[in-house]
Protein backbone atom coordinates (compact mmCIF):
# COMPACT_ATOMS: atom_id res chain seq x y z
CA UNK A 1 0.00 0.00 0.00
CA UNK A 2 1.27 3.32 -0.49
CA UNK A 3 -0.01 5.84 1.78
CA UNK A 4 0.65 9.96 0.67
CA UNK A 5 0.09 12.77 3.51
CA UNK A 6 -0.20 16.01 2.99
CA UNK A 7 1.01 18.68 5.35
CA UNK A 8 1.17 21.93 6.96
CA UNK A 9 4.35 23.61 7.76
CA UNK A 10 5.05 22.31 10.95
CA UNK A 11 4.19 18.69 10.01
CA UNK A 12 0.06 18.31 11.02
CA UNK A 13 -1.29 15.86 8.46
CA UNK A 14 -4.44 17.80 6.94
CA UNK A 15 -4.93 15.22 4.22
CA UNK A 16 -4.27 11.60 3.15
CA UNK A 17 -4.40 9.16 0.61
CA UNK A 18 -3.91 4.98 0.31
CA UNK A 19 -3.81 3.06 -3.03
CA UNK A 20 -2.23 0.08 -4.21
CA UNK A 21 1.46 -0.41 -4.69
CA UNK A 22 1.63 -0.28 -8.24
CA UNK A 23 -0.20 3.19 -8.27
CA UNK A 24 2.24 6.19 -9.53
CA UNK A 25 2.57 8.93 -7.34
CA UNK A 26 1.43 11.47 -9.78
CA UNK A 27 -1.75 10.04 -10.02
CA UNK A 28 -1.97 9.58 -6.31
CA UNK A 29 -0.91 13.22 -5.73
CA UNK A 30 -4.46 14.66 -7.11
CA UNK A 31 -6.39 12.63 -4.40
CA UNK A 32 -4.19 13.37 -1.59
CA UNK A 33 -5.07 17.02 -1.88
CA UNK A 34 -8.38 16.57 -2.84
CA UNK A 35 -8.50 15.28 0.76
CA UNK A 36 -7.80 18.56 2.41
CA UNK A 37 -11.07 19.86 4.32
CA UNK A 38 -12.69 22.51 2.84
CA UNK A 39 -12.70 24.35 5.98
CA UNK A 40 -8.70 24.54 6.26
CA UNK A 41 -7.45 27.96 4.13
CA UNK A 42 -5.25 27.37 1.45
CA UNK A 43 -4.10 30.38 -0.32
CA UNK A 44 -3.46 30.46 -4.11
CA UNK A 45 0.17 29.70 -5.18
CA UNK A 46 0.85 27.27 -1.75
CA UNK A 47 4.10 25.29 -2.91
CA UNK A 48 3.71 21.57 -2.67
CA UNK A 49 6.88 19.81 -1.99
CA UNK A 50 7.12 16.56 -3.14
CA UNK A 51 10.58 13.95 -4.32
CA UNK A 52 11.87 13.45 -7.90
CA UNK A 53 8.99 10.47 -8.33
CA UNK A 54 6.50 13.60 -9.21
CA UNK A 55 7.96 15.16 -11.73
CA UNK A 56 5.87 14.90 -14.15
CA UNK A 57 5.03 18.57 -16.45
CA UNK A 58 1.03 16.75 -16.49
CA UNK A 59 0.94 16.96 -12.89
CA UNK A 60 2.60 20.61 -12.52
CA UNK A 61 0.27 22.27 -14.82
CA UNK A 62 -3.01 20.04 -13.13
CA UNK A 63 -1.88 21.17 -9.75
CA UNK A 64 -1.02 24.67 -11.29
CA UNK A 65 -4.93 24.89 -12.13
CA UNK A 66 -5.41 23.82 -8.86
CA UNK A 67 -3.95 26.73 -7.13
CA UNK A 68 -0.51 24.89 -6.36
CA UNK A 69 2.75 25.32 -7.11
CA UNK A 70 4.93 21.98 -7.61
CA UNK A 71 8.75 22.14 -6.19
CA UNK A 72 10.00 18.76 -7.29
CA UNK A 73 13.65 18.44 -8.60
CA UNK A 74 13.91 16.66 -11.95
CA UNK A 75 14.35 12.95 -12.56
CA UNK A 76 18.00 12.00 -13.72
CA UNK A 77 16.09 10.69 -17.64
CA UNK A 78 14.61 14.06 -17.73
CA UNK A 79 14.57 14.64 -21.72
CA UNK A 80 12.17 17.98 -21.68
CA UNK A 81 14.36 21.77 -20.56
CA UNK A 82 14.02 22.12 -17.26
CA UNK A 83 11.37 23.82 -15.57
CA UNK A 84 12.92 24.66 -12.29
CA UNK A 85 13.52 27.68 -10.46
CA UNK A 86 16.80 27.18 -8.31
CA UNK A 87 15.43 30.32 -5.95
CA UNK A 88 12.04 28.60 -5.65
CA UNK A 89 14.02 24.77 -5.32
CA UNK A 90 15.51 25.99 -1.32
CA UNK A 91 12.33 25.40 -0.11
CA UNK A 92 12.82 21.59 -1.12
CA UNK A 93 15.17 21.46 2.03
CA UNK A 94 12.14 21.72 4.26
CA UNK A 95 11.55 18.08 3.10
CA UNK A 96 12.43 16.73 5.81
CA UNK A 97 8.99 17.86 7.51
CA UNK A 98 7.21 15.55 5.32
CA UNK A 99 9.40 12.57 5.81
CA UNK A 100 9.24 13.37 9.54
CA UNK A 101 5.26 12.89 9.48
CA UNK A 102 5.79 9.37 7.12
CA UNK A 103 7.91 8.16 10.48
CA UNK A 104 4.99 9.41 13.20
CA UNK A 105 2.56 7.73 10.77
CA UNK A 106 4.37 4.76 10.47
CA UNK A 107 5.10 4.65 14.29
CA UNK A 108 1.28 2.71 14.88
CA UNK A 109 1.52 -1.16 14.05
CA UNK A 110 -1.60 -1.25 12.11
CA UNK A 111 -0.29 1.45 9.38
CA UNK A 112 3.11 0.22 8.70
CA UNK A 113 1.92 -3.39 7.92
CA UNK A 114 -1.73 -4.15 6.24
CA UNK A 115 -3.04 -6.98 7.95
CA UNK A 116 -6.62 -6.47 6.63
CA UNK A 117 -8.45 -7.77 3.76
CA UNK A 118 -10.35 -4.47 3.16
CA UNK A 119 -9.43 -1.37 2.11
CA UNK A 120 -11.57 0.75 4.10
CA UNK A 121 -10.50 -0.27 7.58
CA UNK A 122 -6.72 0.11 6.32
CA UNK A 123 -8.19 3.61 5.15
CA UNK A 124 -9.66 4.45 8.34
CA UNK A 125 -6.59 3.51 10.64
CA UNK A 126 -4.40 5.72 8.53
CA UNK A 127 -7.04 8.37 9.08
CA UNK A 128 -6.96 7.43 12.66
CA UNK A 129 -3.48 7.63 12.96
CA UNK A 130 -3.35 11.50 11.10
CA UNK A 131 -6.05 12.34 14.02
CA UNK A 132 -4.12 11.50 16.81
CA UNK A 133 -0.59 12.83 15.59
CA UNK A 134 -2.99 16.12 14.82
CA UNK A 135 -3.86 15.87 18.64
CA UNK A 136 -0.48 15.07 19.80
CA UNK A 137 0.90 18.13 18.01
CA UNK A 138 -2.05 20.08 19.48
CA UNK A 139 -1.66 19.05 22.90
Amino acid sequence: MKVEVVTEATGVPIGVATDAANVSEVTLAGAALADIPADVPVPFGVPVIADRAYDSDPLREELAGDGYRLHAPHRKNRTKPPSNDGRRMRRYKRRWVVERTFAWVHSYRRVVTRFERRVDLYDGFVHLACAFIALNRLL
